[in-house]
Protein backbone atom coordinates (compact mmCIF):
# COMPACT_ATOMS: atom_id res chain seq x y z
CA UNK A 1 0.00 0.00 0.00
CA UNK A 2 2.16 3.13 -1.20
CA UNK A 3 1.53 6.52 0.98
CA UNK A 4 1.96 9.74 -0.99
CA UNK A 5 1.64 11.90 1.14
CA UNK A 6 5.47 12.47 1.72
CA UNK A 7 7.53 15.64 1.05
CA UNK A 8 7.56 18.12 -1.92
CA UNK A 9 11.42 18.72 -2.62
CA UNK A 10 13.48 20.23 -5.86
CA UNK A 11 15.92 17.77 -7.21
CA UNK A 12 18.61 19.25 -9.87
CA UNK A 13 19.98 16.66 -12.34
CA UNK A 14 22.75 17.16 -14.67
CA UNK A 15 24.25 15.37 -17.40
CA UNK A 16 27.18 16.30 -20.15
CA UNK A 17 26.58 16.45 -23.72
CA UNK A 18 28.75 17.05 -26.17
CA UNK A 19 30.99 19.22 -24.28
CA UNK A 20 27.57 21.06 -22.70
CA UNK A 21 26.48 20.60 -19.55
CA UNK A 22 22.40 20.60 -19.02
CA UNK A 23 20.81 21.23 -15.93
CA UNK A 24 17.23 19.99 -14.98
CA UNK A 25 15.08 21.09 -11.89
CA UNK A 26 12.31 18.31 -11.24
CA UNK A 27 9.46 18.64 -8.62
CA UNK A 28 9.56 15.23 -6.80
CA UNK A 29 7.46 14.09 -3.80
CA UNK A 30 8.96 11.23 -1.75
CA UNK A 31 6.79 8.68 -0.55
CA UNK A 32 7.21 5.07 0.97
CA UNK A 33 5.31 2.24 -0.49
CA UNK A 34 5.86 -1.05 1.89
CA UNK A 35 9.67 -0.91 3.06
CA UNK A 36 10.95 1.44 0.23
CA UNK A 37 11.36 5.13 -0.15
CA UNK A 38 10.27 6.12 -4.08
CA UNK A 39 10.28 9.31 -5.68
CA UNK A 40 7.32 10.68 -7.64
CA UNK A 41 7.70 13.56 -10.43
CA UNK A 42 5.10 16.13 -10.33
CA UNK A 43 6.61 18.75 -12.71
CA UNK A 44 9.46 20.18 -14.56
CA UNK A 45 10.69 23.80 -13.22
CA UNK A 46 12.93 23.59 -15.92
CA UNK A 47 11.95 26.45 -17.71
CA UNK A 48 11.40 28.98 -14.87
CA UNK A 49 14.03 31.60 -14.28
CA UNK A 50 16.77 30.31 -11.74
CA UNK A 51 15.70 33.15 -8.81
CA UNK A 52 12.37 31.61 -9.05
CA UNK A 53 13.23 27.96 -8.82
CA UNK A 54 15.39 28.82 -6.11
CA UNK A 55 12.81 30.73 -4.04
CA UNK A 56 10.52 27.16 -4.63
CA UNK A 57 13.74 25.10 -2.76
CA UNK A 58 13.62 27.03 -0.35
CA UNK A 59 9.81 27.41 0.33
CA UNK A 60 9.53 24.34 0.70
CA UNK A 61 12.21 23.49 3.21
CA UNK A 62 10.18 25.94 5.42
CA UNK A 63 11.34 29.12 5.01
CA UNK A 64 8.51 31.84 4.92
CA UNK A 65 8.77 35.21 2.71
CA UNK A 66 7.21 38.30 3.11
CA UNK A 67 7.23 41.72 1.08
CA UNK A 68 10.69 43.58 1.16
CA UNK A 69 8.84 46.66 2.25
CA UNK A 70 7.53 44.75 5.29
CA UNK A 71 11.06 43.51 6.39
CA UNK A 72 13.08 46.64 5.22
CA UNK A 73 11.84 50.09 4.24
CA UNK A 74 15.09 52.24 2.78
CA UNK A 75 14.24 56.13 4.26
CA UNK A 76 16.62 58.12 1.94
CA UNK A 77 19.11 57.43 -0.80
CA UNK A 78 21.69 60.11 -0.68
CA UNK A 79 25.50 60.24 -3.03
CA UNK A 80 28.26 59.52 -0.86
CA UNK A 81 31.47 58.60 -2.97
CA UNK A 82 32.43 61.69 -3.90
CA UNK A 83 31.97 63.24 -0.27
CA UNK A 84 34.05 59.88 1.12
CA UNK A 85 36.56 61.26 -1.57
CA UNK A 86 37.00 64.88 -0.39
CA UNK A 87 36.59 63.93 3.52
CA UNK A 88 39.75 61.12 2.86
CA UNK A 89 42.09 63.42 0.60
CA UNK A 90 41.24 66.45 3.57
CA UNK A 91 42.05 63.87 6.13
CA UNK A 92 45.66 62.95 4.36
CA UNK A 93 46.28 66.29 3.71
CA UNK A 94 46.16 67.38 7.46
CA UNK A 95 43.01 69.98 6.46
CA UNK A 96 41.94 70.31 9.94
CA UNK A 97 45.16 70.83 12.02
CA UNK A 98 45.69 73.37 9.19
CA UNK A 99 42.52 75.53 9.24
CA UNK A 100 43.11 75.15 13.21
CA UNK A 101 44.69 73.16 16.21
CA UNK A 102 41.68 72.89 18.31
CA UNK A 103 38.05 71.70 16.97
CA UNK A 104 35.38 74.39 17.21
CA UNK A 105 32.14 74.70 15.07
CA UNK A 106 33.59 77.40 13.06
CA UNK A 107 36.47 74.69 11.50
CA UNK A 108 33.66 72.00 10.75
CA UNK A 109 31.72 74.67 8.58
CA UNK A 110 35.43 76.09 7.11
CA UNK A 111 36.23 71.99 6.26
CA UNK A 112 32.52 71.47 5.00
CA UNK A 113 32.69 74.46 2.55
CA UNK A 114 36.30 73.89 1.00
CA UNK A 115 34.25 70.02 0.20
CA UNK A 116 31.71 71.81 -1.18
CA UNK A 117 33.53 74.80 -3.01
CA UNK A 118 35.39 71.29 -4.70
CA UNK A 119 32.36 69.11 -4.97
CA UNK A 120 29.81 71.53 -6.49
CA UNK A 121 30.61 75.06 -6.22
CA UNK A 122 27.36 77.33 -5.48
CA UNK A 123 26.53 80.62 -3.40
CA UNK A 124 26.96 80.23 0.10
CA UNK A 125 23.39 79.97 0.64
CA UNK A 126 22.71 77.46 -1.90
CA UNK A 127 25.68 75.36 -0.65
CA UNK A 128 23.73 75.13 2.34
CA UNK A 129 21.14 73.70 0.86
CA UNK A 130 22.85 71.87 -1.29
CA UNK A 131 24.99 69.76 1.26
CA UNK A 132 22.00 68.30 2.88
CA UNK A 133 21.18 66.36 -0.69
CA UNK A 134 24.36 64.70 -0.30
CA UNK A 135 26.23 63.35 2.48
CA UNK A 136 28.63 65.95 3.46
CA UNK A 137 26.28 68.02 5.96
CA UNK A 138 26.39 64.60 8.16
CA UNK A 139 30.00 63.83 7.99
CA UNK A 140 31.25 67.30 8.20
CA UNK A 141 29.12 68.24 10.97
CA UNK A 142 27.02 70.92 9.70
CA UNK A 143 23.42 69.96 9.19
CA UNK A 144 22.39 72.45 11.39
CA UNK A 145 24.32 75.17 9.69
CA UNK A 146 22.68 78.29 8.23
CA UNK A 147 24.13 80.90 6.06
CA UNK A 148 24.73 83.20 9.01
CA UNK A 149 27.14 80.62 10.86
CA UNK A 150 28.45 80.49 7.43
CA UNK A 151 29.03 83.69 7.19
CA UNK A 152 30.63 83.88 10.59
CA UNK A 153 33.12 81.24 10.16
CA UNK A 154 34.04 82.88 7.08
CA UNK A 155 34.98 86.35 9.14
CA UNK A 156 36.70 83.38 11.41
CA UNK A 157 38.78 82.19 8.67
CA UNK A 158 39.69 85.43 7.44
CA UNK A 159 41.25 86.32 10.76
CA UNK A 160 43.26 82.73 10.44
CA UNK A 161 44.85 83.77 6.91
CA UNK A 162 48.18 84.76 7.99
CA UNK A 163 49.02 81.99 10.11
CA UNK A 164 47.58 79.10 8.00
CA UNK A 165 49.47 80.64 5.19
CA UNK A 166 52.85 80.29 7.03
CA UNK A 167 51.99 76.57 7.47
CA UNK A 168 51.62 76.09 3.76
CA UNK A 169 54.69 77.89 2.77
CA UNK A 170 56.22 75.61 6.03
CA UNK A 171 54.97 72.66 3.90
CA UNK A 172 56.04 73.96 0.17
CA UNK A 173 58.51 76.59 0.57
CA UNK A 174 62.45 76.46 1.68
CA UNK A 175 65.43 78.15 1.51
CA UNK A 176 65.99 78.80 -2.04
CA UNK A 177 62.98 77.53 -2.86
CA UNK A 178 61.43 78.88 -6.39
CA UNK A 179 58.11 81.25 -6.25
CA UNK A 180 55.58 81.58 -8.60
CA UNK A 181 53.55 85.04 -8.43
CA UNK A 182 50.91 86.27 -10.98
CA UNK A 183 47.95 88.82 -10.50
CA UNK A 184 44.68 88.05 -12.13
CA UNK A 185 41.09 90.04 -11.69
CA UNK A 186 37.27 88.86 -11.19
CA UNK A 187 34.16 90.66 -11.64
CA UNK A 188 31.32 91.63 -9.11
CA UNK A 189 27.53 90.91 -9.13
CA UNK A 190 27.11 94.29 -7.31
CA UNK A 191 28.00 97.59 -6.95
CA UNK A 192 28.53 98.42 -2.96
CA UNK A 193 31.83 96.26 -1.93
CA UNK A 194 34.71 98.59 -1.49
CA UNK A 195 37.05 96.70 -3.59
CA UNK A 196 35.22 96.78 -6.57
CA UNK A 197 36.88 99.38 -9.15
CA UNK A 198 37.00 99.38 -13.20
CA UNK A 199 40.08 98.08 -14.41
CA UNK A 200 41.78 95.86 -16.60
CA UNK A 201 39.62 92.91 -17.15
CA UNK A 202 41.28 89.45 -17.73
CA UNK A 203 37.41 88.33 -17.56
CA UNK A 204 36.51 90.53 -20.54
CA UNK A 205 34.42 92.42 -18.51
CA UNK A 206 34.09 95.74 -20.07
CA UNK A 207 32.99 98.43 -17.56
CA UNK A 208 32.33 96.29 -14.83
CA UNK A 209 33.42 96.37 -10.91
CA UNK A 210 36.10 93.74 -10.27
CA UNK A 211 38.63 92.54 -7.68
CA UNK A 212 42.20 91.88 -7.99
CA UNK A 213 44.22 89.21 -6.22
CA UNK A 214 47.85 87.68 -6.35
CA UNK A 215 48.61 83.79 -6.30
CA UNK A 216 51.92 82.47 -4.65
CA UNK A 217 52.73 79.19 -5.48
CA UNK A 218 55.48 76.84 -5.21
CA UNK A 219 57.54 75.86 -8.27
CA UNK A 220 54.83 72.83 -9.26
CA UNK A 221 51.71 75.76 -9.07
CA UNK A 222 50.65 74.05 -5.08
CA UNK A 223 49.31 77.15 -3.55
CA UNK A 224 50.68 79.10 -0.80
CA UNK A 225 48.88 82.22 -0.51
CA UNK A 226 46.48 84.51 -2.15
CA UNK A 227 46.12 88.44 -1.44
CA UNK A 228 43.18 90.41 -2.68
CA UNK A 229 43.66 94.50 -4.27
CA UNK A 230 41.33 96.34 -5.19
CA UNK A 231 40.06 96.42 -8.92
CA UNK A 232 42.32 98.96 -10.19
CA UNK A 233 45.55 98.10 -8.36
CA UNK A 234 48.44 97.77 -10.89
CA UNK A 235 50.40 94.54 -11.37
CA UNK A 236 53.83 96.30 -10.21
CA UNK A 237 52.58 97.73 -7.20
CA UNK A 238 51.62 94.21 -5.80
CA UNK A 239 55.04 92.92 -6.40
CA UNK A 240 56.74 94.35 -2.91
CA UNK A 241 54.18 92.98 -0.15
CA UNK A 242 54.58 89.01 -1.69
CA UNK A 243 58.11 90.06 -1.04
CA UNK A 244 57.56 91.09 2.39
CA UNK A 245 55.22 88.09 3.17
CA UNK A 246 58.17 85.12 1.57
CA UNK A 247 61.20 87.47 3.47
CA UNK A 248 59.06 88.43 7.09
CA UNK A 249 55.86 86.68 7.30
CA UNK A 250 57.40 83.18 5.71
CA UNK A 251 60.90 83.84 7.56
CA UNK A 252 62.27 82.72 4.61
CA UNK A 253 66.30 84.05 3.57
CA UNK A 254 66.69 83.15 0.11
CA UNK A 255 64.16 83.00 -2.20
CA UNK A 256 63.47 83.00 -5.85
CA UNK A 257 60.50 85.07 -7.05
CA UNK A 258 59.65 84.19 -10.86
CA UNK A 259 57.06 87.08 -12.35
CA UNK A 260 56.21 87.79 -15.79
CA UNK A 261 57.50 91.21 -18.04
CA UNK A 262 54.35 93.31 -16.61
CA UNK A 263 54.36 92.41 -12.90
CA UNK A 264 58.63 92.57 -11.99
CA UNK A 265 59.19 95.69 -13.77
CA UNK A 266 62.50 97.22 -14.54
CA UNK A 267 62.27 99.46 -11.33
CA UNK A 268 60.95 96.36 -9.43
CA UNK A 269 64.09 94.71 -9.79
CA UNK A 270 66.00 98.04 -8.79
CA UNK A 271 64.25 97.55 -5.36
CA UNK A 272 65.06 93.55 -5.59
CA UNK A 273 68.05 94.25 -5.78
CA UNK A 274 68.74 95.81 -2.65
CA UNK A 275 67.40 92.95 -0.53
CA UNK A 276 69.63 90.38 0.35
CA UNK A 277 68.73 86.74 -0.56
CA UNK A 278 66.05 87.86 -2.57
CA UNK A 279 66.83 86.10 -6.58
CA UNK A 280 64.19 87.07 -9.08
CA UNK A 281 63.44 85.72 -12.73
CA UNK A 282 61.35 87.69 -15.20
CA UNK A 283 61.48 88.55 -18.97
CA UNK A 284 62.03 91.33 -21.05
CA UNK A 285 59.34 93.21 -22.58
CA UNK A 286 58.79 93.51 -26.65
CA UNK A 287 60.18 97.29 -26.40
CA UNK A 288 63.34 96.18 -24.52
CA UNK A 289 64.14 93.12 -26.78
CA UNK A 290 63.64 95.78 -30.01
CA UNK A 291 66.37 98.05 -28.38
CA UNK A 292 68.69 95.31 -27.61
CA UNK A 293 68.48 94.27 -31.50
CA UNK A 294 68.47 98.18 -32.46
CA UNK A 295 71.81 97.82 -30.98
CA UNK A 296 73.59 94.87 -31.81
CA UNK A 297 73.67 93.67 -28.73
CA UNK A 298 71.36 91.03 -29.49
CA UNK A 299 72.07 89.33 -32.84
CA UNK A 300 69.40 87.33 -34.57
CA UNK A 301 71.80 85.75 -36.72
CA UNK A 302 73.02 83.21 -33.84
CA UNK A 303 69.37 82.00 -33.85
CA UNK A 304 70.39 80.18 -37.39
CA UNK A 305 72.51 77.60 -35.40
CA UNK A 306 70.58 77.34 -32.15
CA UNK A 307 67.23 78.29 -29.86
CA UNK A 308 68.92 79.70 -26.79
CA UNK A 309 71.96 81.90 -25.99
CA UNK A 310 73.20 83.72 -22.94
CA UNK A 311 74.38 87.19 -23.41
CA UNK A 312 74.83 90.05 -21.31
CA UNK A 313 74.57 93.97 -22.02
CA UNK A 314 75.47 97.43 -20.35
CA UNK A 315 71.83 98.50 -19.51
CA UNK A 316 71.39 95.37 -17.65
CA UNK A 317 74.72 95.24 -15.16
CA UNK A 318 75.68 92.11 -13.18
CA UNK A 319 72.52 90.42 -15.05
CA UNK A 320 72.37 87.41 -17.01
CA UNK A 321 70.17 87.87 -20.67
CA UNK A 322 69.20 84.41 -22.10
CA UNK A 323 67.65 84.83 -25.77
CA UNK A 324 65.18 81.79 -26.93
CA UNK A 325 63.24 81.88 -30.26
CA UNK A 326 60.09 79.10 -30.55
CA UNK A 327 59.79 78.76 -34.31
CA UNK A 328 56.31 77.68 -33.95
CA UNK A 329 55.20 80.20 -31.99
CA UNK A 330 56.87 82.53 -34.49
CA UNK A 331 54.32 80.80 -37.01
CA UNK A 332 51.52 81.32 -34.58
CA UNK A 333 52.15 84.92 -34.26
CA UNK A 334 53.05 86.06 -38.72
CA UNK A 335 49.33 84.09 -39.06
CA UNK A 336 48.13 86.15 -36.38
CA UNK A 337 49.38 89.74 -37.38
CA UNK A 338 48.24 88.94 -41.57
CA UNK A 339 45.26 88.02 -40.16
CA UNK A 340 44.64 91.25 -38.47
CA UNK A 341 46.23 93.65 -41.03
CA UNK A 342 44.28 91.88 -43.80
CA UNK A 343 40.75 92.49 -41.27
CA UNK A 344 41.59 95.47 -40.74
CA UNK A 345 42.34 96.78 -44.70
CA UNK A 346 38.73 95.37 -45.05
CA UNK A 347 37.33 97.47 -42.93
CA UNK A 348 39.58 100.56 -43.93
CA UNK A 349 38.32 100.03 -47.44
CA UNK A 350 34.46 100.36 -46.45
CA UNK A 351 35.23 103.16 -44.69
CA UNK A 352 37.34 104.70 -48.29
CA UNK A 353 34.05 103.39 -49.97
CA UNK A 354 31.34 105.40 -48.19
CA UNK A 355 33.52 108.27 -48.38
CA UNK A 356 33.88 108.32 -51.83
CA UNK A 357 29.76 107.83 -52.19
CA UNK A 358 29.48 111.14 -50.05
CA UNK A 359 27.90 108.73 -47.32
CA UNK A 360 30.33 109.85 -44.79
CA UNK A 361 32.00 113.57 -44.76
CA UNK A 362 34.06 115.42 -42.51
CA UNK A 363 37.51 114.79 -41.20
CA UNK A 364 36.26 114.52 -37.80
CA UNK A 365 33.64 111.79 -38.52
CA UNK A 366 35.90 109.99 -40.62
CA UNK A 367 38.76 110.04 -38.06
CA UNK A 368 36.47 108.16 -35.63
CA UNK A 369 35.15 105.74 -37.54
CA UNK A 370 38.60 104.89 -38.45
CA UNK A 371 40.06 104.78 -35.04
CA UNK A 372 37.42 102.67 -33.66
CA UNK A 373 39.21 99.91 -36.60
CA UNK A 374 42.29 100.71 -35.73
CA UNK A 375 41.22 100.09 -32.06
CA UNK A 376 39.07 96.82 -32.43
CA UNK A 377 42.13 94.78 -34.30
CA UNK A 378 45.07 96.34 -32.14
CA UNK A 379 46.99 96.57 -35.29
CA UNK A 380 47.01 100.67 -36.00
CA UNK A 381 51.06 101.27 -35.73
CA UNK A 382 51.16 99.36 -39.09
CA UNK A 383 49.15 101.93 -40.80
CA UNK A 384 49.86 105.47 -41.99
CA UNK A 385 46.45 107.45 -42.28
CA UNK A 386 45.66 110.43 -44.61
CA UNK A 387 42.42 111.69 -43.99
CA UNK A 388 40.74 115.07 -45.29
CA UNK A 389 37.29 116.08 -45.31
CA UNK A 390 36.29 114.57 -48.30
CA UNK A 391 39.02 111.23 -48.61
CA UNK A 392 41.16 108.55 -47.20
CA UNK A 393 43.86 106.93 -48.23
CA UNK A 394 46.13 104.44 -46.07
CA UNK A 395 49.03 102.53 -46.50
CA UNK A 396 50.56 100.16 -44.60
CA UNK A 397 53.70 100.54 -42.77
CA UNK A 398 55.95 97.25 -44.59
CA UNK A 399 59.25 98.15 -42.92
CA UNK A 400 57.69 98.35 -39.53
CA UNK A 401 55.75 95.08 -40.05
CA UNK A 402 59.16 93.23 -40.99
CA UNK A 403 60.73 94.93 -38.20
CA UNK A 404 58.36 93.68 -35.67
CA UNK A 405 58.16 89.97 -37.49
CA UNK A 406 61.75 89.73 -36.96
CA UNK A 407 61.34 89.55 -33.28
CA UNK A 408 58.60 86.81 -33.75
CA UNK A 409 58.98 83.99 -31.53
CA UNK A 410 61.72 85.70 -29.64
CA UNK A 411 61.89 86.40 -25.90
CA UNK A 412 64.45 87.02 -23.71
CA UNK A 413 64.40 85.83 -19.91
CA UNK A 414 66.69 87.96 -17.51
CA UNK A 415 67.84 87.26 -13.78
CA UNK A 416 70.67 87.64 -11.56
CA UNK A 417 71.20 84.35 -10.73
CA UNK A 418 74.75 83.15 -10.94
CA UNK A 419 75.47 80.39 -13.29
CA UNK A 420 76.16 78.04 -10.84
CA UNK A 421 72.95 78.14 -9.34
CA UNK A 422 71.09 77.78 -12.69
CA UNK A 423 72.06 77.30 -15.86
CA UNK A 424 70.39 79.16 -18.94
CA UNK A 425 67.69 76.00 -19.93
CA UNK A 426 66.56 75.22 -15.98
CA UNK A 427 65.88 79.46 -16.14
CA UNK A 428 63.74 79.13 -18.99
CA UNK A 429 62.20 76.17 -17.30
CA UNK A 430 61.56 78.41 -14.79
CA UNK A 431 59.92 81.23 -16.32
CA UNK A 432 58.16 79.03 -18.10
CA UNK A 433 56.56 77.15 -15.10
CA UNK A 434 54.42 80.43 -14.48
CA UNK A 435 51.92 78.45 -16.41
CA UNK A 436 51.54 76.14 -13.52
CA UNK A 437 50.00 79.90 -12.00
CA UNK A 438 47.91 80.00 -14.97
CA UNK A 439 46.40 76.84 -14.49
CA UNK A 440 45.74 77.49 -11.04
CA UNK A 441 43.61 81.01 -12.53
CA UNK A 442 41.97 78.81 -14.92
CA UNK A 443 40.61 76.24 -12.70
CA UNK A 444 39.77 78.83 -9.52
CA UNK A 445 37.52 81.09 -12.17
CA UNK A 446 36.02 79.02 -14.60
CA UNK A 447 36.52 75.20 -14.83
CA UNK A 448 36.14 73.84 -11.52
CA UNK A 449 36.10 76.06 -8.35
CA UNK A 450 34.07 79.13 -9.87
CA UNK A 451 35.11 82.05 -7.93
CA UNK A 452 33.55 84.27 -10.33
CA UNK A 453 30.87 85.96 -10.20
CA UNK A 454 31.63 87.57 -6.22
CA UNK A 455 28.48 87.93 -4.99
CA UNK A 456 29.54 89.53 -1.78
CA UNK A 457 29.28 92.71 -0.45
CA UNK A 458 31.45 93.47 1.98
CA UNK A 459 35.33 93.55 1.86
CA UNK A 460 36.02 91.43 4.56
CA UNK A 461 33.60 88.25 2.84
CA UNK A 462 35.43 89.08 -0.56
CA UNK A 463 38.58 88.08 0.87
CA UNK A 464 37.46 85.27 2.54
CA UNK A 465 35.82 83.82 -0.04
CA UNK A 466 38.64 84.33 -2.67
CA UNK A 467 40.73 82.53 0.27
CA UNK A 468 38.66 80.14 0.44
CA UNK A 469 38.40 79.35 -3.06
CA UNK A 470 42.24 79.17 -2.59
CA UNK A 471 42.14 76.42 -0.36
CA UNK A 472 39.80 74.81 -2.01
CA UNK A 473 42.59 74.17 -5.13
CA UNK A 474 44.98 73.37 -2.37
CA UNK A 475 42.80 69.98 -2.33
CA UNK A 476 41.93 69.97 -5.51
CA UNK A 477 45.66 70.10 -6.46
CA UNK A 478 46.74 67.37 -4.62
CA UNK A 479 43.74 65.01 -5.93
CA UNK A 480 44.54 65.91 -9.69
CA UNK A 481 48.58 64.50 -8.56
CA UNK A 482 47.03 61.70 -7.52
CA UNK A 483 44.44 61.14 -9.53
CA UNK A 484 46.94 61.23 -12.82
CA UNK A 485 46.39 57.74 -13.97
CA UNK A 486 42.49 58.09 -13.89
CA UNK A 487 42.78 61.34 -15.65
CA UNK A 488 43.45 62.86 -19.24
CA UNK A 489 46.67 64.45 -17.45
CA UNK A 490 50.33 63.16 -18.26
CA UNK A 491 51.40 60.97 -15.69
CA UNK A 492 54.72 62.05 -17.05
CA UNK A 493 55.67 64.95 -15.07
CA UNK A 494 59.67 64.18 -14.55
CA UNK A 495 59.93 64.41 -18.33
CA UNK A 496 59.54 68.11 -18.02
CA UNK A 497 63.07 68.53 -16.44
CA UNK A 498 64.40 67.61 -19.00
CA UNK A 499 63.09 68.68 -22.51
CA UNK A 500 64.09 71.21 -24.79
CA UNK A 501 63.19 74.38 -22.42
CA UNK A 502 62.61 76.78 -25.71
CA UNK A 503 60.49 74.25 -27.42
CA UNK A 504 56.57 74.39 -27.39
CA UNK A 505 55.34 71.99 -24.33
CA UNK A 506 54.27 68.54 -25.33
CA UNK A 507 52.01 65.96 -23.70
CA UNK A 508 54.04 62.47 -23.78
CA UNK A 509 53.22 59.66 -25.83
CA UNK A 510 50.88 58.27 -23.26
CA UNK A 511 48.86 60.89 -22.09
CA UNK A 512 48.58 61.46 -26.18
CA UNK A 513 47.05 58.15 -26.14
CA UNK A 514 44.96 58.41 -23.56
CA UNK A 515 43.51 61.80 -25.27
CA UNK A 516 43.43 59.63 -28.28
CA UNK A 517 41.35 56.47 -27.20
CA UNK A 518 39.99 58.00 -24.07
CA UNK A 519 41.01 54.91 -22.37
CA UNK A 520 43.97 54.55 -20.35
CA UNK A 521 46.37 51.25 -20.47
CA UNK A 522 44.11 48.58 -19.15
CA UNK A 523 41.48 49.81 -21.42
CA UNK A 524 39.37 51.55 -18.70
CA UNK A 525 37.37 54.71 -19.49
CA UNK A 526 39.86 58.00 -18.40
CA UNK A 527 38.08 61.10 -16.77
CA UNK A 528 38.35 65.12 -16.31
CA UNK A 529 38.19 65.61 -12.64
CA UNK A 530 34.45 66.70 -12.97
CA UNK A 531 33.35 63.57 -14.25
CA UNK A 532 35.18 61.34 -12.27
CA UNK A 533 33.78 63.43 -9.26
CA UNK A 534 30.50 62.36 -10.92
CA UNK A 535 31.32 58.73 -10.64
CA UNK A 536 32.18 58.81 -7.40
CA UNK A 537 28.77 60.29 -6.97
CA UNK A 538 27.25 57.10 -7.96
CA UNK A 539 28.02 55.33 -4.70
CA UNK A 540 25.47 55.59 -2.67
CA UNK A 541 24.58 55.83 1.36
CA UNK A 542 20.90 54.21 1.66
CA UNK A 543 19.26 54.93 5.20
CA UNK A 544 16.97 52.13 6.17
CA UNK A 545 14.87 50.87 8.87
CA UNK A 546 13.37 47.21 10.18
CA UNK A 547 9.85 48.39 10.53
CA UNK A 548 7.58 45.79 12.23
CA UNK A 549 5.94 45.66 15.62
CA UNK A 550 8.58 47.98 17.49
CA UNK A 551 8.03 51.10 18.96
CA UNK A 552 11.34 52.73 17.34
CA UNK A 553 12.41 50.66 14.27
CA UNK A 554 16.24 50.07 13.92
CA UNK A 555 18.05 52.30 11.51
CA UNK A 556 20.97 51.59 9.58
CA UNK A 557 23.09 52.47 6.81
CA UNK A 558 23.76 50.04 3.84
CA UNK A 559 26.25 51.14 0.90
CA UNK A 560 25.98 50.54 -2.46
CA UNK A 561 28.89 48.12 -3.44
CA UNK A 562 32.22 50.17 -4.87
CA UNK A 563 33.09 49.66 -8.66
CA UNK A 564 36.41 48.97 -9.81
CA UNK A 565 36.95 52.44 -10.90
CA UNK A 566 35.66 53.90 -7.15
CA UNK A 567 37.84 51.33 -5.53
CA UNK A 568 40.94 52.74 -7.53
CA UNK A 569 40.14 56.32 -6.77
CA UNK A 570 40.19 55.69 -2.73
CA UNK A 571 43.05 53.82 -3.21
CA UNK A 572 44.68 56.44 -4.72
CA UNK A 573 43.85 58.92 -2.02
CA UNK A 574 44.99 56.88 0.58
CA UNK A 575 48.55 57.56 -0.78
CA UNK A 576 48.13 61.46 -0.58
CA UNK A 577 50.80 63.03 2.14
CA UNK A 578 51.37 66.83 3.02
Amino acid sequence: MSERGGAVHVVTTRRTYKGRVYETHLLRRSYREGDRVKNETLGNLSHLPVPVIDLVRRALRGESFVPVAERLEVLGSRPHGHVQALRVAMQRLGIESLIGSRPSPERERILALIAARVLAPHTKLATTRWWHTTTLAEEFGVSGADEDDVYAAMDWLLERQPVIERKLAARHLGEGSLALYDLSSSYFEGTHCPLGKIGYSRDRKRNKLQVNYGLLTNRQGCPISVSVYEGNTADTKTLMPQVSKLKESFGLERVVLVGDRGMISHKAIGELKEIEGMAWITALKSSQIRGLVEAGALQLGLFDERDLFEFSDPAYPNERLIACRNPQLAKLRAHKRHALIEATTLELDKIRERVERGALEGAAKIGVKLGRVLGKYKVGKHFELTITDTSVKYQILEPQVAAEAALDGIYVIRTALPKKQMSAPEAVRSYKALTQVERAFRSLKTVDLKVRPIHHRLERRVRAHIFLCMLAYYVEWHLIEAWRPLLFADEDQAAKATRDPVAPAKRSAAALEKVHTHLDENGAPVHSLRTLIAELATLVRNTCRTPGSLEHPATFDILTTPTSLQRRAFEMIEKIAA
